[in-house]
């Protein structure tokens, strides 16, 4: 009795990894990327699901063969006969899974294209939720200097002096309410000044030489003191004015990146007013296109206006032109505000408006051309010919003995600093003065 309930296991045992084969035969089917005709994939699947069955029928053999211990069963009230419904409604749900599948193997069917497009999709809404859970915290520098400047920079923001850089420092993204970046620059002032202090200490009782040993004492302290005491005052005076005209300087380069978008822009939101969408929509695509990063910053503060503060457009529009670092933008807001208080075209009034910030565009590039090639000129004339005439005049000097002691080493060593400052600022001009596209 022993060996045929074994016999029965190892039987059962076989049909159900057949069984799994079948199935796995029908789910590479399913997901195979061979073109194949509709009628040759039901075809198939037809002929595994008779070969599937051919086998399921043989399990319910098998299991008559097999006496297991029953630990819940019930009786007939009629004949007292032991039933086991478990068997038959499983057989039952496999066949309609089974059913079920092959239904939907002969309606759907995706491509290879329409995965990608869904892969697509997927990874672009896993970015967008990390990016809505992403949270901006202040830096650990900014709460320092709140903490140490706020009582000091709370009277400060609402004085005259400070009112115009407060202004542009509201007109940028750099994300500093008044309060706390006076704060930074009082705090980075400080540090300047016990910086200075320290470079004034040690210059007092040290000099500096460009040959060996490139340190020395120094013996007339009194005369050090007049000669570097200056020191102590400009090294935090230029942190304190850096910083002041740092929101004005961030304000000008935000302008000209706006500047250099807007007119592409305006063509595309003339090309969607010519379908007579909601005017508030024209912004909402704009935002979601994520091509103009500079105007998406300024569109959203106007779709802000709207959901947050439920203000009409008209009325976004001119806070919106308040509070925008670009003359052009601040413009167009306040035109197309008048446009749509008027009821005029949307359409017409973009396509015009892009024709003009287009024609300004091509001025812009060409000017900017120009400025280049004069640069250039001046490049050439300073960094080139400027060192070698200057060096030839020193040596000169020095042979002739007129009074200027300088060795060769401590002239080219003075020709080597003096082109790389030069290079460094014609660096940092061109790059302000470079157009962003």
């Amino acid at each position: 009795m022993i060996e045929k309930r074994e016999d029965s296991f190892l039987e059962l045992k076989k049909i159900i990894s057949k069984e799994k084969k079948i199935i796995n035969e029908l789910t590479s089917l399913v997901h195979s990327g061979v073109k194949v005709t509709a009628s040759s994939i039901t075809a198939q699947a037809e002929a595994l699901k008779k070969q599937l069955g051919e086998e399921n029928s043989k399990i319910s053999a098998i299991l008559e063969k097999i006496e297991l211990n029953r630990t819940l069963a019930s009786v007939n009230s009629i004949g007292g006969n032991v039933q086991n419904p478990g068997t038959k409604k499983q057989k039952e749900s496999f066949a309609k899974k089974l059913e079920e599948t092959m239904r939907l193997i002969r309606e759907y069917k995706i491509s290879k294209t329409e995965k990608e497009v869904v892969g697509r999709l997927e990874k672009k809404k896993k970015e967008t939720a990390k990016q809505k859970e992403k949270m901006k915290r202040p830096h650990v520098y900014t709460g320092l200097a709140s903490k140490v400047f706020s009582e000091i920079a709370r009277p400060m923001v609402g004085s005259k002096s400070f009112q115009g850089m407060i202004d542009d420092l509201l007109k940028t993204n750099l994300g500093f309410i008044p309060s706390a970046y006076v704060s930074v620059i009082l705090m980075s002032t400080l540090i300047a000044t016990g910086l200075a202090f320290i470079i004034f200490m040690f210059l007092l009782f040290f000099n500096l030489t460009s040959v060996p040993p490139f340190i020395t004492p120094v013996t007339d302290i009194i005369t050090r003191f007049l000669e570097i005491f200056w020191i102590l005052f400009v090294l935090p005076l230029v942190t304190f004015i850096f910083l002041y005209f740092y929101p004005t300087m961030e304000k000008k380069s935000l302008e000209s990146k706006i500047d250099q978008e807007l007119p592409f822009a305006t063509i595309n939101m003339s090309a969607i007013a010519g379908s007579r969408i909601e005017p508030t929509n024209i912004f909402h695509i704009i935002i979601s296109t994520g091509e103009y990063p500079n105007l998406k910053t300024q569109f959203t503060k106007v779709m802000n206006e709207i959901n947050v503060y439920g203000h009409d457009l008209v009325t976004s529009l001119r806070n919106a032109a308040d509070n925008c670092p670009s003359k052009k933008l601040a413009d167009l807001y306040n035109s197309l505000a008048t446009n749509i208080t008027s009821g005029g075209d949307l359409g017409e009034f973009f396509e015009k408006r892009s024709e003009s910030l287009l024609l300004d565009y091509r001025l812009e590039r060409e000017r900017s051309t120009r400025a280049s090639e004069t640069f250039i000129d001046v490049y050439i004339s300073i960094v080139i010919a400027a060192p070698m005439i200057l060096m030839l005049l020193l040596m000169m000097i020095q042979v002739s003995g007129l009074g200027i002691s300088l060795s060769p080493a401590t002239i080219s060593l003075m020709m080597v600093l003096g082109v790389a400052g030069i290079n460094f600022v014609f660096l940092m001009f061109l790059q302000l003065k470079q157009p962003s596209k």
